[in-house]
């Protein structure tokens, strides 16, 4: 009896226990919410900036080799693109990843955008910055320059590669990488090189073939970029666009040991939150000047992402003439004005037909 009565309080103890752990490991992750590891994250929808999801957003904490999102973006905008120059030799002797260059390359300053964005060349990132502004330091003045203009206050640039090994002063939050990132994308140039999986370069005599890191672009739908990172300071990082139905989402990590992950797990709850709705295709009749006659004013449709559910709230506010003349055919005079919540999400012109 007495054994019995010992196996009977163990079993007891044993169940508790496992109660005791469940709770835990529920109370970790609720059901319904999205937790990653990383220092801090960011899901924003791109065109509106909407915030999806965020955690420390804020926080300034090292981006590493995010940063060449910058230094390419600014290389595409000093234009010349496709003029070959032969590297700075000082400028590609830098540790850490790197594109290959030797002195006595011939590059061109999209090849170097290449080696920035694929693998990640700290050499690349270097030679971009000499031969954009003539120096490292010059550069980098023109980067912080740019991040002020774009109103990423909480961003200070140190090196174009973002190497941070010796300064504590290069640093950013996920809020303002996925700022930077929105304007990035809208340029072509800087879209189609970041997602390219791979490309073979003419260096002047020999070529080289460069792999992309962000391995997304393989294993999740829609991504087309943007950028991986890793210093031992800032640990991993990872900055991923994704379009899918006209709906373009982007998603950054900082610190984050399981990125890959958290990126796929983040990108399929935003697509599962949005809609693109159809708005427009309006159609009114007003007089025509100096006669019995109406015209017809109607406006084209646009599509605007919204939220599911959120298409219910949506009102509109018309406004047009009194009248239109003749010669106002197929120009706008008027428009239709869509709020969501008081605010204005579209506006669609109205044209005389």
């Amino acid at each position: 009896m007495e054994y019995i009565r010992k196996m009977v309080v163990c079993l007891i103890c044993f169940a508790v226990m496992a109660t005791v752990i469940c709770i835990r490991i529920n109370a970790a992750e609720p059901a319904g919410e999205i937790v990653t590891n990383a220092k801090a994250s960011i899901l924003i929808e791109a065109d509106s900036g909407r915030v999806l999801y965020s955690k420390n957003p804020d926080r300034r904490l090292q981006m590493a080799s995010t940063t060449k999102i910058m230094s390419a973006i600014l290389t595409i905008e000093s234009g010349d693109l496709d003029k070959p120059f032969e590297v700075d030799s000082e400028a590609i002797k830098v540790e850490g990843s790197s594109m290959g260059l030797l002195e006595g390359d011939t590059v061109t300053k999209r090849a170097l955008c290449y080696g920035m964005l694929l693998p990640s060349g700290n050499d690349a990132a270097n030679a971009a910055a000499v031969a954009v502004s003539g120096s490292v330091e010059a550069f980098v003045e023109k980067m912080n320059a740019k991040a002020k203009e774009l109103s990423l206050g909480a961003t200070h640039f140190v090196t174009p590669s973002g190497l941070d090994d010796f300064t504590d002063g290069h640093y950013s939050t996920a809020s303002d990488m996925a700022k930077l990132t929105a304007y990035a994308i809208k340029n072509e140039t800087f879209k189609s090189i970041c997602s390219a999986q791979s490309i073979s370069l003419d260096l002047g005599g020999r070529s080289v073939w460069l792999n992309n890191t962000n391995k997304l672009l393989k294993t999740c739908e829609g991504v087309f970029g943007v950028k991986t990172g890793f210093t031992d300071k800032a640990g991993r990082c990872l900055i991923s666009a994704c379009e899918r139905g006209g709906i373009t989402l982007i998603c950054v990590t900082l610190g984050d040991s399981t990125d890959w992950i958290d990126h796929e797990k983040l990108i399929e709850y935003g697509y599962s939150r949005l809609e693109r709705v159809e708005l427009g295709g309006e159609s009114f009749k007003v007089d025509m000047a100096g006669g019995d006659l109406k015209a017809e004013l109607y406006s084209s449709d646009i599509c605007v992402t919204l939220e599911k559910g959120e298409a219910e709230r949506i009102e509109k506010r018309v406004i047009i003439p009194q009248f239109v003349y003749e010669n106002e055919r197929g120009k706008s005079v008027g428009k239709v004005i869509y709020y969501l919540d008081g605010g204005v999400i579209a506006i669609s012109e109205l044209k005389v037909r």
